[in-house]
């Protein structure tokens, strides 16, 4: 469709470059696409969260400061409440932090990011919504962080955030601490933010980088561990960045049943999450030891999900498990070393034994 002339003179730019988010449309038996974790929850902790979600008035605004909530979540993480900035997701998060930090450095004409490739989308996406270049360093043979690069395009481009995941999605690789640590040491003058959105399925948290570096700042979410729904993600940082970001929040931004559910599942339902995560660990192994067995190429993993190489281009599988009713993600679009990988997220272990039947007979 084209843009009519007067709205081509006032949009960014850089938005002819992006895309909507669109997923995948149709019905699928099993879908393994989306990172999200199947459905675990006991009856009476749904019903629980059912009670704990509805709003005493549904009139009324939600509670601007998100008090109650920041303090479950800082509770949860060991930090104050306000260390803590919570969002809808941690993709508002990530919006509020380059809206905030879009101011370029002295002699540049532009902000800038440095990240990985590859790795979460929405570094990138958001950056470029706002006039800010995108540095990506790849990932090494293993997966793991490329220091020398990293130092080579921090001295380049001279961010104002550093985005690493870890553990990285699609990879699934938690970054390896003294790498980590060496590149935090390079980027002493912008915003390093490690991204803990998986860290539930991982044997080590990295939020004592926190107090250790004060240029560095962890996000975290529940969509990961069973409340997608809610949308709540949340930032762990020095106060005083915090109470900048606050600025650019928008008010109200969390509603009334996000705020309440999360509250009550942080301070309620710790025992139901933790072992929902752990049966997802424990069905990714069985699900990685599966897939080997077929001949397949499994990295290790410590997210709710798989980095699977395929023997067949990666986009030729993926519709041919698509056409059997299964849904899994493809990054064959992106080419060179991406062309024969599938994400493939851990669901029920009956969804995962339909996944790997079905994959036999098309990888």
């Amino acid at each position: 469709m084209p843009t009519p002339d007067f709205l081509s003179a006032l949009l960014r730019p850089e938005l002819a470059e992006l895309h909507a988010y669109t997923p995948v449309a149709g019905h699928f038996p099993v879908r393994l696409d989306a990172n999200e974790s199947p459905p675990l929850l006991s009856a009476e902790a749904r019903a629980a969260l059912a009670r704990a979600a509805a709003p005493e008035d549904w009139g009324r605004y939600p509670d601007a400061r998100v008090v109650e909530l920041r303090e479950a979540i800082a509770a949860r993480c060991g930090v104050e409440p306000d260390e803590v900035l919570a969002g809808v997701g941690s993709d508002e998060v990530i919006s509020i932090l380059l809206t905030a930090l879009s101011r370029p450095r002295p002699g540049a004409d532009a902000a800038s990011i440095v990240t990985t490739s590859p790795t979460f989308v929405m570094y990138k996406l958001s950056a470029r919504a706002r006039g800010m270049r995108a540095v990506e360093v790849p990932l090494d043979a293993g997966w793991d962080l490329d220091v020398a690069g990293l130092a080579r395009a921090v001295e380049f481009a001279r961010p104002s955030v550093v985005f690493i995941a870890s553990p990285n999605n699609p990879t699934g690789a938690l970054a390896s601490a003294d790498r980590l640590e060496a590149v935090i040491a390079k980027a002493s003058d912008a915003l390093v933010i490690v991204d803990e959105a998986y860290i539930d399925f991982a044997p080590r948290d990295q939020l004592a980088l926190v107090r250790k570096h004060p240029n560095v700042a962890v996000l975290r979410t529940l969509s990961k561990i069973g409340l997608a729904s809610l949308r709540v993600g949340w930032l762990v940082g020095d106060r005083a960045l915090v109470a900048e970001l606050d600025k650019v929040r928008q008010p109200y931004n969390l509603p009334v049943p996000s705020q309440r559910a999360a509250t009550f599942a942080l301070r309620e339902l710790g025992g139901e999450l933790r072992r929902a995560a752990a049966f997802i660990a424990e069905e990714r192994e069985r699900l990685a030891r599966g897939l080997t067995e077929l001949g397949l190429s499994v990295a290790p993993s410590h997210a709710n999900f798989l980095w699977v190489g395929t023997r067949r281009p990666a986009g030729e599988v993926f519709e041919a498990l698509a056409a059997r009713g299964v849904l899994v993600r493809s990054f064959h679009g992106a080419g060179g070393r991406l062309a024969h990988r599938l994400r493939i997220t851990v669901g029920l272990r009956e969804e995962n034994d339909r996944l790997l039947a079905e994959i036999a007979a098309c990888a």
